[in-house]
């Protein structure tokens, strides 16, 4: 990571992709168990950290709160979801049809992180001319 307030924007953002990569790792490994017994699909969390840390500064534009986020505070947690519930009588949890539409909106948010870093540096660039 970059330590500087020019790149705060872009650290959030390197973190959220970064999250968005692991929950792709994750949501893919569901699907190959599919068909195993007594699996239960596993899922991310990094959306709760992220609003907790914009809505614990006192201050009021975003590029304030941003600012003050400590990145290294923003961890991806994965977790297993429902783990008490199953579709099956295998003991298995996985929808196969949720986790590709997981997958797919996952995959288009992951390239909207990754165009809005590039968007940044673009803007940097434009700065620096």
């Amino acid at each position: 990571m970059i330590n500087s307030n020019v790149f705060d924007y872009v650290n959030v953002l390197q973190k959220a992709a970064d999250a968005s990569w692991v929950r792709n790792d994750v949501l893919a490994n569901n699907i190959a168990n599919v068909s195993t017994p007594g699996y239960k699909r596993q899922d991310v969390d990094f959306e709760t950290q992220l609003k907790r840390a914009l809505r614990s500064t006192k201050f009021k534009t975003v590029d304030a709160r941003v600012s003050a986020i400590n990145t290294s505070e923003l961890n991806t947690s994965i977790y297993t979801d429902s783990s008490g519930f199953s579709y099956r009588l295998d003991g298995n949890n996985v929808d196969i049809d949720t986790e590709g539409t997981k997958l797919a909106a996952n995959q288009i948010k992951y390239n909207g992180l990754i165009d809005s870093i590039n968007q940044e540096f673009s803007n940097l660039k434009l700065v620096l001319k």
